[in-house]
């Protein structure tokens, strides 16, 4: 009867919904400001790299996802409470969740599939956003920085070095879009590249054809060559791939 009674007794207070008086709420919006603000600053940070780079994922994306991680984090160990020695179990599903986000980013287009690195960049802003609430604020800013010089300089390096091959539009614009298409293949032929997804559309007098190739930059600076070399071709442009990760 005792046992059963406690039992009873323990359940109704499980029961019974949260409840934080006054001062234990300012107490912990004292404790929460700082951490959200500091969460949301280097979000925003590694957003405006992803924005400059032109990416779905940006500044406020990015904001969101470090303060909502934050947020979580930090309601974590305030739910659990003092004598709940689990206090991240709300925090170890914020893993799982910021996954399913990272995935919506990644696209299947034509052979290739990109989002890789905008899905990782949500995924490492998630990790900025728990550190800020769980207030570990030097971890969370050294990693913000690791993150905004490898998604810059990286990139920077390996477009350089000629190491990681990357997509760029040719647009190709004169008078006569037969002759033009006959150049643009030969140009291909000889720099040992295949044409494909080729697009051509007119303006007035002006016959324009755009297509895409994927390759390293002296490839691409290769082809350049070939192709002012053709007489056909009155103006060429180059354009950076939207869909390039």
């Amino acid at each position: 009867m005792i046992a059963s009674g406690k039992m009873n007794a323990a359940l109704a207070l499980l029961a019974q919904p949260l409840y934080f008086n006054r001062l234990q709420q300012i107490g912990v919006l004292n404790g929460a400001v700082g951490r959200l603000v500091v969460a949301c600053v280097l979000g925003a940070a590694i957003g405006m790299e992803r924005e400059a780079s032109r990416k779905a994922a940006g500044i406020r994306t990015n904001l969101l996802i470090c303060l909502g991680s934050a947020f979580f984090t930090l309601l974590s160990a305030v739910l659990a409470g003092d004598s709940n020695p689990d206090k991240g179990r709300v925090a170890s599903n914020i893993v799982q969740g910021i996954g399913f986000l990272g995935a919506g980013v990644i696209l299947h287009n034509r052979s290739r599939v990109s989002g890789l690195t905008s899905a990782a960049s949500i995924w490492v802003a998630a990790s900025v956003g728990m550190a800020c609430g769980a207030g570990l604020y030097a971890p969370a800013v050294m990693a913000a920085v690791i993150v905004i010089v490898s998604l810059q300089l990286v990139g920077f390096l390996e477009r350089r070095a000629s190491l990681k091959p990357y997509t760029r539009i040719y647009e190709a614009r004169g008078r006569d879009q037969t002759r033009m298409l006959g150049s643009i293949l030969d140009a291909m032929d000889k720099a040992g590249e295949r044409l494909s997804n080729v697009e051509s559309d007119s303006i007035g007098e002006v016959r324009r054809v755009s297509f895409g190739l994927t390759a390293t930059k002296k490839q691409h600076e290769r082809l350049y060559g070939k192709l002012l070399a053709e007489p056909e071709i009155d103006a060429l442009l180059t354009f950076r791939d939207p869909e390039e990760d």
